[in-house]
């Protein structure tokens, strides 16, 4: 596409242009390694200390340095956090990727560019802003090996001039960001003025889009959704932590050794837990179930190929009856796959872990704040099951900042589940380790040092007092009271959350971080075409009534998640009647990239018989997603 194209139109001038106000998106293509995300994190929670609802979406390779890198912002005022489709506004920093960046958006967009890129030459229809970063960055940066990491704040200013953000709120941001780092900070601030200045001597305003004061974010925190979880392990009682890194639940262990170190240590400053970096996820796992069998409150956290190398110990973890918390902080598979994009495709893999006949609890958080509460439910779960209990979390929840009210504190009691006291054993009058004697098949358990009978914890086959047995009708009994205490969790796991619409003939169901293009969606399909949906929000695995209810009152239910092979569905499939499944509809997303509202309207709608145009989804010119 060039200028000469005919279906080109001129941009037109900004005092020509309907103001759009608080609803748009930024897209910031860098270098990986550059520095960029300090310059990306001031810009993002400057909107936020305007009082303008934001999201931010870190798109980053997975090597150390040097490949391209997109960071998405989204400021909107009605709330939605969701990744939106369309870039609006581009920061185009990279040469390999600028071209393609740019020839992807739509007309009537605006672009912040690297002068010598020349990108104003492609296309007519764009508002251009070339701004010379190398020229402004040496007089603020006299240190030519640190112009590269302070460069990438003149765009902040630029932006604070064009997009009318409080150049004083963005200090304030940069304060926050580096905190006591003084020669940084004032580096920076010099940065900042200098692309203000420049922006205010030489760009003219030519695109619609603005960031005006509102009052919808006080008292509001930005907080990724593995540091959540970190405060909320601590919060619930976690003293030993194995974990092996990888990406993108280590950040979630290394918070929490950090919230550990500061907060759990006795008055002599020794520590009062232990956080073991182990060999690998299967020693892990075996060590958070050694402790646990010991007492302990312990738990790991990994990705899906960590996952797989579990399942044997998840195995004995759920028929020797231990405790264990583990967190899935899900990406793209099968294999490597593409370990820096989100997913939702490991259900059926935890569902089932190991071999045999086992079924596993899930937790679904969508939010930095169910990331925080469910961490602490996990622990109670565990305990009053005695059985692993997962947390499903992915990298768009776990790697990214989320807006979100303060955390409160635990006001609940901490339950251990059914440990044996004297005077439980004195009513029992004889105890079996594995003995289901309320009928919900959770036998009473002992630790060692409790002064309780000890008992042999085994992972072949055992009688209801726990010695070794291989006789058929030992093994069935004990796997028949398993499927009991699974069915009693039912009741136990969080409840879902349901919102039914009158009239609506179609439901949607779906589960963790596509709750919030569903719930853009629904708006989208509401006003837009008048078609009203009801909403079941899963929270907990296994399903209890409730579900069945919902799908019995709508014609359609579509269920909406971000992985393949529809995953929930099939889930789902197990529990109800063919006659059931034949309403259950997919609606599937698994590019990579955080599922969006569009994406969700627009199937659905073509599925409904409604004609949709269909547009690729892009981010960083086809590079990530798309063709």
């Amino acid at each position: 596409m060039s200028p000469a194209d005919p279906a080109v139109q001129e941009q037109p001038r900004a005092s020509e242009l309907q103001r759009v106000a608080n609803d748009f998106s930024i897209q910031i293509a860098t270098v990986n390694g550059s520095g960029s995300q300090t310059a990306n994190l001031v810009l993002l929670r400057s909107i936020l200390l305007m009082g303008v609802p934001v999201s931010g979406k870190n798109m980053f390779p997975s090597n150390i340095a040097g490949l391209p890198t997109w960071y998405t912002i989204r400021a909107s005022k009605r709330g939605y956090v969701a990744r939106k489709k369309e870039i609006d506004f581009l920061v185009a920093m990279n040469a390999e990727t600028a071209k393609e960046d740019v020839l992807t958006l739509e007309a009537g967009a605006a672009v912040v560019y690297d002068e010598p890129l020349k990108l104003n030459t492609l296309r007519s229809d764009l508002a251009f802003y070339p701004v010379p970063f190398d020229k402004l960055v040496a007089p603020v940066c006299p240190d030519a090996k640190l112009r590269r990491l302070v460069r990438n704040m003149i765009y902040d200013g630029i932006l604070a001039k064009l997009l009318g953000i409080d150049l004083a709120l963005m200090e304030q941001a940069l304060g926050k960001q580096l905190g006591k780092k003084a020669k940084a900070v004032t580096l920076n601030q010099g940065a900042l003025k200098a692309g203000w200045d420049y922006a205010e001597a030489n760009l003219k305003k030519q695109d619609p889009f603005t960031i005006e004061p509102m009052n919808e974010t006080a008292g509001k925190i930005l907080i990724e959704g593995n540091a959540a979880a970190a405060i909320g392990c601590m919060m619930a009682g976690v003293t030993v932590v194995a974990w092996y890194p990888i990406t993108p639940s280590s950040s979630l262990c290394e918070s929490l050794i950090t919230y550990m170190k500061k907060y759990r240590v006795d008055k002599d400053g020794k520590a009062t837990f232990a956080i073991v970096q182990a060999e690998d996820e299967i020693a892990a796992l075996g060590m958070v179930i050694g402790a646990s069998w010991a007492g302990a409150r312990s738990m790991t956290s990994t990705a899906g190929p960590g996952i797989s190398l579990m399942g044997e110990f998840a195995g004995l973890s759920y028929y020797a009856e231990v405790p264990a918390v583990i967190f899935d902080v899900q990406r793209v598979g099968p294999s490597t796959g593409l370990p820096t994009r989100t997913a939702q495709g490991d259900l059926l893999q935890i569902a089932f872990l190991s071999h045999g006949d086992t079924k596993n609890m899930m937790l679904f958080p969508s939010s930095v704040e169910e990331c925080y509460t469910m961490a602490q439910e996990a622990f109670d779960l565990a305990e009053q099951f005695q059985t692993p209990v997962f947390v499903m979390t992915d990298l768009d929840l776990g790697m990214n900042n989320w807006m979100s009210d303060g955390f409160k504190y635990p006001d609940k009691p901490i339950n251990r589940g059914k440990r044996l006291t004297a005077d439980v054993l004195k009513k029992l009058g004889e105890w079996g380790r594995y003995k289901d004697v309320d009928g919900d098949g959770i036998p009473y358990r002992t630790v060692p040092g409790d002064g309780m009978p000890a008992y042999f914890a085994r992972g072949s086959g055992h009688n209801a007092k726990g010695q070794y047995s291989e006789r058929p009708d030992d093994y069935v009994d004990n796997m028949d009271r398993l499927a009991r205490k699974f069915d009693s969790s039912r009741q136990a796991v969080p409840k879902p959350e349901v919102e039914m619409v009158a009239g609506a003939k179609i439901g949607f169901i779906g589960f963790g971080t596509s709750h919030w293009a569903i719930t853009e969606s629904r708006d989208q399909l509401r006003e837009e075409t008048d078609v009203k949906v009801s909403y079941f929000r899963l929270r907990g695995y296994p399903f209890n009534e409730d579900l069945v209810k919902f799908i019995d009152t709508h014609e359609r239910v579509y269920v909406i998640e971000q992985n393949r092979d529809g995953q929930l569905l099939q889930l789902i499939k197990l529990d109800v009647t063919p006659e059931r499944v034949a309403r259950l509809r997919s609606v599937l997303h698994y590019n990579g990239l955080p599922i969006d509202a569009r994406t969700v309207t627009d199937d659905v709608l073509a599925q409904e018989g409604f004609e949709v145009a269909k547009k690729t989804d892009r981010i960083g010119g086809g590079m990530l997603g798309g063709e």
